[in-house]
This record gives C-alpha cells, sequence and structure tokens, in this order.
C-alpha cells in the first residue's frame, strides 16, 4: 500500500513538473493503474458533464472530429497522388501523416460507436431476457469498456511520454512532434469512458422508469 501512494505521488510530482521523462518513469507499477482508474472515471465523468451542459458538443463533437479528419486524410492522399504521379513531387511527410490522423479519428469513432451501442450489442439474445438480465448485460459492457479505458490510458501515456522524451520527430517535417498524436488516444478513451458513464445512467433511469432497455441503434444517428 505504501508503494501505491508514493507511486501516486511520484506520478503527481512528474505531471506537475510536466518533465516527460519523469512522466514515464514515474508510470510504472500498480499505482499507474490507481491513477489510469481515475482519469477514466473521474476524467470521464467530468467530460459527460462538459458534454451534456452543452449540447452542441454532445451532438456534433465525435462528428465533427471524425468528418475534419477524414477531410484532411482524403484531401492529403488526393493531392499528394496528383503531385507525385503528374508533377514528380511530393511533400515528405503526406505518407506518414495521414496513418496518426487516422489513429486519431479511429478512436474518438470508437466512443461515438459506443455511446450508440454499436458495439458489444447481441441484440436478439439481449431482447428475450428479462429486464433485469439485461441490466446486467449492460452494466457487464460498461465495466468491460471502463476496464478497457484504463488499461489504454495508462500504456499510451507511457509511449505518449517516452516519445516526447525521445523528441521523436514526425518523419518528413522539421518541428511536429508524434506525441502530439499520441496524447490523442488517451483524451479519446476518456471521452470513450464519459459515453460508457453516460449509457449507464441512462440505463438505470430506463430500468427504473420500465421504458424499454435494449434500444436499436444505427450508425449516423
Amino acid at each position: 500500500m505504501a508503494d501505491v501512494i508514493n507511486g501516486i505521488s511520484n506520478i503527481l510530482t512528474a505531471f506537475i513538473s510536466m518533465d516527460s521523462f519523469e512522466i514515464a518513469e514515474a508510470f510504472q507499477g500498480p499505482a499507474a493503474y490507481v491513477v489510469g482508474t481515475f482519469l477514466a472515471i473521474v476524467g470521464g465523468y467530468l467530460i459527460m458533464l462538459v458534454l451534456r451542459a452543452v449540447p452542441f458538443l454532445d451532438k456534433y463533437f465525435e462528428k465533427t472530429v471524425l468528418v475534419t479528419t477524414y477531410l484532411i486524410i482524403a484531401t492529403v492522399i488526393f493531392v499528394e497522388v496528383i503531385r507525385r504521379f503528374v508533377f514528380q513531387v511530393q511533400a515528405p511527410w503526406s505518407t506518414t501523416l495521414p496513418p496518426y490522423l487516422f489513429l486519431i479519428m479511429t478512436w474518438v469513432g470508437c466512443a461515438y460507436n459506443t455511446r450508440l451501442r454499436a458495439h458489444l450489442r447481441f441484440t436478439e439474445f439481449r431482447a428475450n431476457l428479462p429486464r433485469t438480465g439485461q441490466l446486467l448485460c449492460l452494466t457487464l459492457d460498461a465495466v468491460l469498456w471502463v476496464t478497457f479505458a484504463i488499461i489504454v490510458i495508462v500504456t499510451t501515456i507511457k509511449q505518449t511520454a517516452n516519445s516526447a522524451s525521445n523528441f521523436q520527430i514526425l518523419l518528413g517535417t522539421d518541428d511536429v512532434m508524434q506525441w502530439w498524436f499520441y496524447i490523442c488516444v488517451p483524451l479519446s478513451w476518456m471521452v470513450l469512458s464519459g459515453r460508457v458513464i453516460e449509457n449507464v445512467i441512462d440505463d438505470y433511469r430506463r430500468y427504473r422508469t420500465g421504458e424499454q432497455m435494449i434500444l436499436p441503434s444505427g450508425l449516423g444517428t
């Protein structure tokens, strides 16, 4: 227990100092997962409150990120293919930037589809369960997602800190750091955790009020 408390103290000190090497070193052992649990649950809850307080963000945040990153990726590929095969020139970063933008698009999209319950549905099976069984299945979904979020947040914070401490630069550029993109992964999973908490609150409200528990869902709603 004392080791965990000391580890948490070291992590907080490292974050306050904003030293990437110290953060990477501090995020070792069980203390990292305690902090990761706090970030996933408390951070996710705070994000949920912000999204619910601003209906525009609640409805369009993930959609905006998805469409923006997709358009940038498509534009870079389209323009650079023409430049390469027609004009025999190509921006050196044109093949390295799209994968990092796709990284952002993937995990923000995962958060969006979690809110829509497009993952872990098993609708045909769950719809035939009693209401308590349906609630238990939905709660299990939430526990699994938060567990995944804790693991991803901890490991990607370490990866981000390692990248920053090694001054890894996006290939083809002079001053664009890779960690700028890596940090979007734990942030995306905090958004995902917020969406999971939002779903849990809705599930228990429906359970108490007698509303339908297993709802149909579709992408783009």
